[in-house]
């Protein structure tokens, strides 16, 4: 599960934009408007879901769900790989 804060996170550590993350996606912008716009977990089609989280880690962000291991024991997102190596990826 993905929250519309991860979401936006995500982008902002990557440095794209809503039409930047839709097109890696390949979903439409309003798909991404609607995901981030939403409460709390975002909500969707499995699909375009999955594609969003993919297109996120094939750009090295790495999403972190309820639980899992942090630092904090919280959500979050962060860069699987330092950020010099992200935009050679």
């Amino acid at each position: 599960m993905m929250t519309s804060g991860q979401l936006k996170a995500a982008r902002a550590l990557l440095g794209i934009d809503q039409s930047q993350l839709a097109e890696m996606a390949g979903v439409s912008l309003a798909t991404i408007q609607r995901m981030e716009a939403s409460e709390g977990t975002v909500r969707g089609v499995v699909d375009t879901l999955t594609k969003v989280v993919d297109a996120l880690s094939a750009a090295g962000v790495e999403l972190i769900g309820e639980r899992q291991k942090s630092d904090d024991g919280g959500r979050g997102v962060r860069l699987k790989y330092p950020a010099s190596q992200t935009s050679t990826r």
